[in-house]
């Protein structure tokens, strides 16, 4: 017993976890945070999140300063207060007969079209004037904000859009209060914007989805695992007026970070050709990106569906997750720290 725990101890891995928001899709990296802390070989420096990839980021992260099963067990108490609150306070809600008829496709439905309607003629500032957000309960009632906030154990990095500005910002550990978290998941047509030491902020996704660049700088490790939420390739155009503004929101929260891997390729190549001088090399991180695309798993979804919280869709989507994270980890776990695992000019530029 004593030599396979140090045969397991040998062969843990540090990477860095990249999470992209999407919604109740967010449930598809709770899946793969799951199955990679179930296997054991992982440890995770850093975690980089964006609206839906930021709650998942601190409710892992809080879990994790008392171990892996923790957080494990933290992140499914998180998602089942999310299916517990969407009972009572979710703008679409499935009947029965809407299940029946169209599954996880609400794009059709009664609730999705009315909600669409309400939301794209009123702001929330008339919709919501008081700017009751349930999400700020289930947080705080998930998360020790203050105990957070003086963890060393993983290093957080949220990003939000500055309404203002139109630039990313960069919420930190120290700094990752329940607001910072609601800012980074700041959907405009849903919510207020969310007002942070006098500078109000929008979903960070516009900007970063999610921000790399703070794990480069911001940790030690080399090795960036992105998990993806919306899916980067379709196999055919869209034709419907639904799959066109799904297909819209898609490439639209994948630009930022698509743009990031460009910038990232280019370092790389300027250090793996000898473009850099020597003296300069050590200046400069050679990053190791590997990526766990949702593609495959999440195309039969719509945007629709990002708004669902019932525990059995939430739940499939968890199981997806793992699935995807199982068969990353079987052809992928070797190079972690060797090379990266994704050929960046084929599949990003």
């Amino acid at each position: 017993m004593a030599s396979s725990k140090k045969a397991a101890a040998s062969e843990t891995k540090t990477i860095n976890l990249a999470l992209q928001g999407g919604g109740a899709h967010g449930a598809f990296a709770w899946g793969v945070i799951d199955r990679l802390l179930e296997d054991g070989r992982i440890d995770i420096e850093g975690v980089s999140g964006t609206s839906a990839g930021s709650m998942n980021a601190v409710v892992y992260a809080y879990g994790a300063i008392r171990g892996p099963e923790a957080a494990r067990e933290k992140l499914h108490e998180f998602w089942k207060a999310i299916s517990d609150t969407g009972e009572r306070y979710s703008p679409i809600k499935r009947s029965p007969l809407e299940k029946m008829l169209f599954g996880h496709n609400l794009d059709n439905s009664f609730a999705s079209e009315m909600f669409k309607l309400v939301t794209h003629t009123f702001s929330p500032y008339q919709l919501n004037p008081t700017n009751f957000n349930p999400l700020k309960e289930v947080l705080e009632s998930v998360v020790d904000f203050e105990e957070l906030e003086q963890s060393k154990k993983t290093k957080i990095f949220l990003s939000a859009t500055n309404v203002r500005t139109g630039k990313a910002r960069v919420f930190e550990t120290h700094e990752i209060t329940s607001a910072c978290v609601l800012a980074s998941a700041c959907l405009p047509y849903l919510f207020q914007a969310v007002e942070i030491e006098g500078e109000y902020f929008w979903d960070g996704g516009f900007m970063g989805n999610p921000v790399l660049y703070p794990l480069f700088y911001g940790t030690t490790t080399a090795d960036t695992l992105i998990v993806h939420i919306n899916p980067i390739e379709r196999p055919a155009p869209p034709m419907s007026s639904a799959d066109i503004f799904n297909r819209m929101n898609e490439i639209t929260f994948n630009c930022a970070l698509i743009k990031e891997l460009r910038a990232v390729h280019f370092v790389q190549k300027l250090l793996n050709d000898g473009w850099i001088k020597d003296e300069h090399k050590n200046k400069l991180k050679n990053v190791l990106i590997h990526s766990l695309r949702a593609d495959q798993a999440l195309s039969d979804l719509s945007v629709s569906s990002k708004f669902l919280n019932d525990w059995e869709f939430l739940t499939m989507l968890r199981d997806r997750g793992r699935a995807v994270a199982s068969e990353w980890l079987k052809n992928n776990f070797q190079h972690i720290g060797v090379r990266q695992s994704v050929d960046m000019a084929k599949e990003f530029l």
